[in-house]
């Protein structure tokens, strides 16, 4: 039995509460309706806004006691006239929706949009494995008046490992004049980036998308009638090699924006990027991401009718890895 209780106190959730601020005590005898009951099953009637998942996950945490002693094992058979008790402590969905102050790259703001330069590693919005330190986090912090609108104002996304680019309202206004004209295909987007192969003309693949039947983690070029049309135009920009390799550096148009989008279609006609493991790239260069970068943006601002047109150099890494390619110059 003894194996089921936690050696020593419950110090570590107690410090958990502290740092959340939004724990809750609750404690309740267990009556003779719960006798023989799991201890997991027994909580969702002590605290049934919570899954039992989540309930499950604080048990393993140290949070929940029984007679004063905390136990570590959700099978745990109740005996009636035990006290439970346990500290509650809020989901991680519950928590994603806050404000992190965070070092943020602006190259455009006014009081209706911000266009911010995302580095690669940044989440965009909040998802399973990752419920904070996101860029939504931090323009919560930038922008408090943020919260009161969808997505705080994220109105398209860019990949973790992918820089650059991407505009966000900060009125519901501009959230939704943005979100009418990338539907429209009126916000230009164009990327630059390292693939594998020789590419010396341009090209375009016209080929729709959906999530990989396989691996749900990816997507994958489909039959028209299962996926979402996609388009990409694809430009060289030079040519170098990597260990007796060819490397290209390419120019990126996107015509839709679909998930994964340049990395698949690429990946499809034979020119993964570097370091894009995911869809066979390999790793070059020192690379830890995929080589591809969100480089100029453009679109009509929704409320003064001005054309935009802004754009963000190459990142350290992407900059670095292009002159060893020895693809030519940086592009401007």
């Amino acid at each position: 039995m003894d194996a089921e209780y936690r050696v020593g106190g419950r110090e570590d959730c107690e410090q958990e509460a502290d740092e959340s601020g939004d724990a809750e005590r609750r404690s309740a005898e267990v009556d003779a309706a719960g006798h023989g009951e799991r201890l997991d099953r027994w909580l969702t009637g002590l605290a049934p806004e919570f899954s039992r998942n989540h309930l499950q996950s604080l048990i393993e945490r140290g949070c929940v006691a029984v007679d004063g002693r905390p136990l570590l094992k959700a099978a745990h058979k109740l005996r009636a006239g035990q006290r439970v008790e346990v500290e509650l402590q809020p989901t991680d969905e519950s928590r994603a929706f806050r404000a992190e102050p965070m070092a943020l790259d602006f190259v455009f703001e006014d009081e209706h949009l911000a266009v911010v330069n995302k580095p690669a590693g940044l989440v965009v919005h909040p998802a399973a494995g990752n419920w904070s330190g996101t860029l939504m986090n931090g323009l919560l912090a930038h922008h408090p008046a943020a919260a009161g609108l969808p997505r705080a104002g994220i109105v398209h996304r860019l990949d973790k490992d992918t820089s650059g680019l991407m505009v966000v309202g900060k009125t519901l206004e501009a959230v939704t004049a943005l979100t009418r004209q990338i539907a429209a295909r009126e916000v230009h987007r164009e990327y630059l980036a390292l693939a594998w192969g020789r590419v010396e003309e341009a090209f375009s693949v016209d080929a729709p998308l959906r999530r990989d039947p396989v691996s749900r983690v990816k997507m994958a070029v489909a039959p028209a009638h299962l996926g979402k049309p996609a388009r990409t135009d694809v430009f060289p920009l030079g040519l170098g090699e990597v260990g007796g390799r060819a490397v290209s550096a390419v120019h990126c148009v996107l015509h839709t924006g679909r998930t994964h989008q340049i990395r698949v279609h690429l990946a499809h006609s034979g020119h993964p990027l570097l370091a894009d493991v995911l869809y066979g790239g390999a790793p070059a260069l020192g690379l830890a991401r995929q080589a591809l970068h969100a480089a100029r943006l453009s679109f009509t601002h929704p409320v003064t009718g001005a054309a935009l047109a802004l754009r963000a150099p190459l990142p350290a890494d992407l900059a670095a890895a292009w002159v060893q390619v020895g693809a030519g110059g940086l592009p401007g």
